[in-house]
């Protein structure tokens, strides 16, 4: 060792150590005195694809956005720069010349800028020569109906990725991973749902109104059609401004039709009816007695026994679905073995997931006679819709079935998917499962719910001139603090079918913990029949004795136009949404758009001077 370290030895290497330190020294400060140019990053995304109603309506649709942000140590005069820049920031002086504190090294002035506030602070800073901003280009999203079917369509995060509904379901459509191996990006595509958006607002206002009247805590409103499977509206309120997704309430953020389970109380006895009369072991014209409540007694000498809400005498399976009577349910049960019964529920569609192409659905839940818990009365307790529990959308897929003729049938809120370019690259089609009731007994369930809809507990939810059939059901809700059932909590729902003889629209309605009245018959068959009538109409059903007119066939459509907001406001009237879509960007204004189609209203008036923040709502028919 010591042969080695001989003077010229350690003289050469002291002296390229020495070297090397003088040039780092060096290329610091170049870089420390060298000026720095403001930088506009980009990552490298393409154009997430849009999400449209099932007519081209705009649902979300793509824009950019910027983080803009700064090295405090690049700052030359602080004062300077404070004062000309707090106020684009929404800060005062002092607060930005807190933020520029040099202990913190890099900060964020803006998360998300929009395309017109990064023009606006690009240009000022270029102006005054702030050189050392920087500005991220991140990609976007622009919701154009704020909350309407917001937990249906979702919402995307700051990081392009979709965060719920169908911008997380289909992240991979919507805007694909890049491809590393042919080192291109995948082309994204643009995504049509089922659901009507000018249907769909109707429907939400109706079940606005609904959920004040009543005081309830949510509500839950599917509209289905029978034949396709296709989702035409979905309301789920409370809903979350996608627009400010982040400062929405967490309850308006649940996708409840989907993720929720429940007992589904008296609404589940037409199935019941129907599996007993696909069965054989129910006709027409048998008669049971119902003296006040269902009662039977075991081999281990203990009693069952479900109290009914009247003595109803004698009645027939349509009789019983009429009255909704609990005693004749329970017996009607006692004809079909334990096995046999719930396997032709799970053949409905309860207890699995329907599939439809949303995340995080339930599978709900039905047990079996191998189930620790149950017991003799699972059986006529499961048959008036206790002791199982749905969701909302296994609700509808069983309602279509009994539409469609004892057939299921393949729920969707897809309608289509498109290229870039328009064409088309999947087009929803029916999709149908293994038969679950015969054709025979769905046409007799379907006479027995219009027997209710008519002089049943159902018939506030009868409208006349369309024949409709319906169930109710009020169900005591789970205490979840002290276990059992709540004496105060009920979901109050209803499911209908119409028109009667050639089934198109399955319509369910779910009000959850509504205040004083609960009875579904009172409180949520009326909202089924003013929905019914606002599908019908909106979709041109025919109603009887309704009028015809002839009509030349020539649609004259506003002419397109460039809308500007300058001191006042213009005339909005006859603009369309996509129009108005270059609105939504500015920044002192909050343009709130109801409906779909063309602008009918505007409120403020034309005219009227614009001042900031103002809010502008228009209707669109």
């Amino acid at each position: 060792m010591n042969t080695f370290f001989k003077k010229k030895r350690v003289f050469f290497c002291f002296l390229i150590c020495g070297v090397l330190l003088i040039f780092t020294l060096f290329s610091y400060l170049k870089l420390a005195l060298k000026t720095v140019k403001s930088s506009s990053q980009s990552n490298n995304f393409t154009e997430r694809g849009s999400i449209f109603d099932r007519s081209g309506s705009p649902l979300a649709v793509q824009t950019n956005f910027y983080r803009i942000g700064l090295n405090t140590r690049d700052i030359k005069n602080k004062e300077n720069f404070c004062k000309v820049m707090a106020q684009f920031f929404g800060m005062t002086e002092s607060e930005l010349e807190e933020k520029t504190d040099k202990k913190r090294e890099y900060i964020i002035l803006k998360k998300k800028a929009t395309q017109n506030e990064y023009d606006e602070i690009s240009s000022v800073a270029n102006d005054y020569g702030f050189t050392f901003i920087n500005y991220e280009k991140l990609p976007g999203r622009i919701y154009p109906n704020y909350s309407l079917a917001s937990q249906l369509i979702g919402y995307m995060g700051d990081e392009g990725k979709g965060l719920a509904g169908i911008e997380f379901s289909q992240q991979d459509v919507l805007s694909p991973d890049y491809d590393y191996e042919a080192n291109a990006p995948r082309p994204s595509k643009n995504i049509f749902l089922t659901i009507d958006a000018n249907l769909q607002y109707k429907l939400e206002q109706l079940s606005l109104k609904a959920m004040n009247d009543t005081k309830a805590e949510s509500i839950m409103l599917l509209a289905a059609n029978c034949k396709t499977g296709e989702i035409l509206s979905y309301v789920s309120l409370p809903s979350a401004d996608l627009n400010d997704y982040g400062a929405s309430d967490a309850n308006a953020k649940i996708n409840r039709p989907a993720i929720n389970a429940y007992e589904p109380g008296s609404v589940f006895k037409i199935f019941t009816v129907g599996i007993a009369y696909d069965e054989k072991v129910i006709s027409p014209n048998d008669s049971f007695l119902c003296d006040g409540a269902y009662e039977r007694k075991i081999p281990r000498g203990e009693t069952v026994k479900i109290k009914c809400l009247d003595k109803h005498g004698w009645l027939t399976p349509r009789e019983a679905l009429k009255y909704s009577c609990n005693d004749v349910l329970g017996q009607i049960s006692d004809k079909i073995s334990e096995e046999r019964f719930i396997e032709r529920i799970k053949l409905l569609g309860f207890g699995s997931k329907t599939g439809i192409e949303l995340s995080g659905e339930t599978t709900g839940f039905v047990k079996d006679s191998s189930n620790k818990s149950w017991s003799a009365r699972s059986k006529p307790t499961i048959a008036i819709g206790q002791e199982i529990s749905v969701s909302a959308l296994q609700m509808v897929q069983a309602a279509s079935t009994i539409g469609n003729g004892g057939i299921p049938v393949q729920l969707t809120v897809i309608k289509k998917i498109t290229n870039m370019d328009g064409t088309v690259f999947y087009e929803h089609l029916p999709e149908y499962k293994e038969r679950a009731l015969s054709k025979a007994s769905a046409d007799y369930i379907l006479s027995c719910m219009e027997t209710t809809a008519t002089t049943g507990t159902g018939s506030k939810a009868n409208i006349g001139d369309v024949a409709i059939g319906v169930k109710t059901g009020t169900a005591q809700m789970a205490d979840k603090v002290n276990g059992g059932y709540s004496e105060t909590d009920f979901l109050s729902n209803c499911i209908a079918l119409f028109p009667v003889e050639d089934p198109q629209i399955c319509l369910y309605i779910v009000i959850e913990k509504a205040k004083g009245e609960t009875y579904a018959g009172r409180i949520v068959a009326p909202v089924i029949g003013e929905a019914a009538d606002i599908i019908i109409d909106h979709l041109g059903m025919s109603r009887a004795g309704a009028s015809s007119v002839e009509h030349n066939g020539v649609i004259n459509l506003p002419s397109k136009k460039t809308i500007k907001i300058g001191a006042s406001l213009p005339d909005f009237t006859g603009s369309s949404k996509k129009e108005l879509l270059p609105l939504l960007e500015i920044k002192d204004i909050k343009l709130s758009i109801n409906g779909s189609g063309w602008v009918v209203n505007q409120s403020p008036e034309p005219g009227t001077p614009v001042t900031k923040d103002m809010v502008i709502e228009l209707y669109m028919e």
